[in-house]
């Protein structure tokens, strides 16, 4: 049986779908080709893309004309570990060019309403992969989330306390399950690079989680965590800021992806943010060197690398995907990689490589608009200025001209 919590719609303006939608002389980067076709038009039908032809071409009749005026439009970004958990976030995350997520686990399930709001249509996005509550050893509060979980008051520690955490999340609807193989860096009191599961213990939630075909990610900044996750057959590790060559080689190997989160780690070390603590500044200065060289010895390697922006988009919060892929350019990759690791690699973590992250016949209408070419300058992707999620106009800025009255 799942259960789901109920959530008031508030200041979200929903508008019907328009069956037929031209988004005309617009440039396009499709997410799988390192180059822009310009002047094209892209048709939506309902919540798919149904075509993308040359400008010159007509456009059949019965479409709304969406005039892009030769902006560019790409796939909408996906953040691989997000903790949204509001309506007002989810909104914030839309706006910021965000069309796919997948939670990193919030505190009472509400990752499962939003997702369940999307699929009915009640929200325009972002589309959700839920994770639920964290398989993590003290629940503290979060055992509020469900009367069922008052038996793991004590600790989730035992196999059958771990597989019980499991059968829970899936049962309230998630889609990944969130484990951890080491503290947390957002702590003053803890050191990230402390393994807490063991290898056994990773591996029961894995088989677990296995057992409804649901995937594991696991926070890992150390290294001997990671590597015991990787082993117990985690789909992704999140942030990894001191992997060793030993664990990336591995997860190469293995095909587990690497969601860095980097620019949560800046977010440390600067002021104000979602982090403003003396002690977290200190820890961010030496995470930041680390995790870097984590960052450039899986990109040398080949490891898979996805775009995760580690945030809950509170009203404070200074992190976002767009943000996280200018600083992967920063740390050796191309603009395409960049974008790349936003959209089609992203999509292939989720496992939703044949619905979204690519302008594409028969995919979802999750695109956005932006005013200069990402593949030349990706700072580009700091100017959103429409956003379409699942066919539906969830932002949109242009023109910027005053109106005649």
């Amino acid at each position: 049986m799942r259960f789901y919590f109920l959530v008031t719609l508030y200041a979200w303006a929903v508008t019907a779908i328009a069956q037929k939608q031209a988004l005309i002389n617009g440039h396009i980067f499709n997410g799988t080709d390192n180059t822009i076709y310009e002047s094209h038009t892209v048709l939506v039908e309902g919540k798919t893309i149904v075509n993308i032809q040359p400008a010159t071409t007509d456009v059949p009749e019965g479409y709304v004309l969406i005039d892009l005026s030769g902006r560019y439009v790409m796939p909408g970004m996906i953040d691989a570990h997000t903790h949204m958990s509001s309506l007002a976030a989810a909104k914030r995350a839309l706006e910021s060019g965000v069309t796919t997520a997948r939670s990193a686990s919030v505190p009472a399930y509400q990752d499962v309403t939003i997702k369940e709001m999307v699929r009915a249509g009640q929200l325009p996005g972002p589309d959700m992969l839920a994770a639920g509550v964290f398989v993590t050893p003290d629940l503290g509060e979060t055992v509020l989330a469900d009367p069922r979980l008052g038996s793991l008051v004590n600790g989730v520690r035992s196999e059958d306390e771990l597989r019980t955490l499991v059968q829970i999340n899936i049962d309230r609807g998630a889609d990944v399950i969130k484990t951890r193989g080491t503290e947390r860096a957002g702590l003053p009191h803890t050191d990230p690079r402390k393994q807490t599961y063991t290898q056994e213990q990773l591996t029961i939630i894995v088989n677990e989680a296995a057992k409804a075909k649901v995937p594991v990610m696991v926070h890992a900044h150390g290294d001997e965590g990671a590597y015991a996750a990787v082993l117990a057959g985690a789909r992704s590790i999140e942030h990894g800021t001191y992997l060793s060559r030993k664990t990336l080689e591995l997860m190469r190997d293995r095909e587990t992806y690497l969601v860095p989160t980097y620019t949560t780690v800046v977010d440390l070390v600067e002021p104000g943010g979602d982090y403003d603590n003396a002690i977290l500044m200190m820890r961010g200065k030496h995470m930041l060197p680390s995790l870097q060289e984590s960052f450039s010895m899986a990109l040398e390697l080949g490891v898979k690398i996805a775009t995760g922006a580690d945030t809950g988009y509170g009203p404070n919060s200074v992190t976002r995907i767009s943000m996280e892929a200018e600083n992967f350019v920063r740390m050796g990759m191309t603009s395409f990689q960049a974008l790349q690791s936003a959209t089609v690699v992203a999509a292939e973590l989720l496992e939703l490589s044949d619905q979204t992250g690519r302008i594409a016949t028969g995919y979802e209408a999750d695109l956005i608009v932006l005013t200069g070419n990402p593949l030349e300058n990706i700072r580009y992707l700091q100017d959103v200025v429409m956003v379409m999620s699942n066919g539906q106009i969830a932002m949109k800025r242009f023109p910027f001209e005053l109106e005649e009255k």
